[in-house]
């Protein structure tokens, strides 16, 4: 028996036959009641999936469309920077240093398939000390461009992360201007150069709070026009608004940072990003 012979009007036209008395032959009785029982939990069940297909539509839609992928999850094809730092463990991507095999300065692992200007970034990290003094400092460069390929050495926009208290979420302008924007600071840089605060995204208590020590964290970096905006685990870091026609970036290479200093690993998935366009 199909579905549609089940849909809710013929169940109703059938019940009004049952109860209105004129079927009286016991055994047609009881065939109309059984198909009363079925048709209402056909009825019943059709519209819960309905329901359930139209949630899953408006939840699952806008999640990820339009995302593509910039790691395989299996080696750093697409990706250059200095084989003795950078690897893939654990399906992630790894920057590790060591005693014995530090970074003689901050170096970068470099996204070789393009120079995007808007876009959406999201991406998973983990940054873990590699010894008692608990250092471990890392960051995702947008909009960036190399000052000494020989090294790997990239400056620009810098989503910041850290093992400490401090600086994980600030935009830091890596080689160029330092630090742009503090948590939870709005901020506009003037047509001069000047940083003013004009709001408040959030606190740094909050944001700080919300972190995850030794553990995954979500990052989102959204670059619109001379606007940029970074989340970690759904909360808003900052807001920049870059007003500098002459030091601002508009487009750039992206890459992810290992720090120089003590030892310590920084990892990365689940990178994608989404090109954004119109206004």
């Amino acid at each position: 028996m199909s579905s549609k012979s089940l849909a809710p009007s013929n169940t109703a036209a059938i019940a009004s036959r049952y109860q209105s008395g004129s079927v009286t032959h016991p055994v047609t009785q009881t065939i109309l009641a059984g198909l009363l029982v079925c048709g209402l939990f056909a009825g019943k069940t059709l519209l819960a999936q309905d329901k359930s297909s139209r949630e899953a539509l408006v939840d699952d839609r806008p999640a990820e469309q339009g995302f593509k992928s910039m790691f395989n999850g299996t080696d750093l094809t697409g990706w250059d920077g200095n084989p003795k730092l950078w690897s893939v463990k654990e399906g992630a991507i790894t920057g590790q240093t060591t005693i014995e095999n530090p970074a003689g300065g901050n170096t970068f692992l470099i996204w070789t398939n393009g120079t995007p200007g808007d876009f959406e970034l999201r991406c998973s990290f983990k940054l873990v000390p590699g010894d008692d003094r608990g250092f471990a400092n890392s960051g995702v460069q947008y909009r960036s461009r190399i000052f000494d390929p020989a090294n790997w050495v990239v400056g620009g926009y810098q989503a910041d992360m850290e093992a400490g208290p401090n600086y994980t979420g600030i935009l830091y302008e890596e080689r160029l201007r330092g630090i742009m924007a503090l948590r939870g600071e709005k901020v506009v840089w003037t047509k001069d150069d000047k940083k003013q605060v004009v709001g408040s995204v959030g606190t740094a208590a909050d944001i700080e709070g919300s972190l995850k020590k030794g553990n995954w964290n979500d990052y989102v970096i959204i670059a619109k026009g001379n606007h940029l905006q970074q989340f970690i685990n759904g909360k808003q870091t900052i807001d920049v608004t870059d007003d500098c026609e002459s030091k601002r970036a508009m487009n750039g290479l992206i890459a992810l940072q290992l720090h120089a200093g003590p030892p310590m690993k920084a990892q990365f998935k689940n990178i994608r990003i989404k090109l954004l366009t119109g206004p």
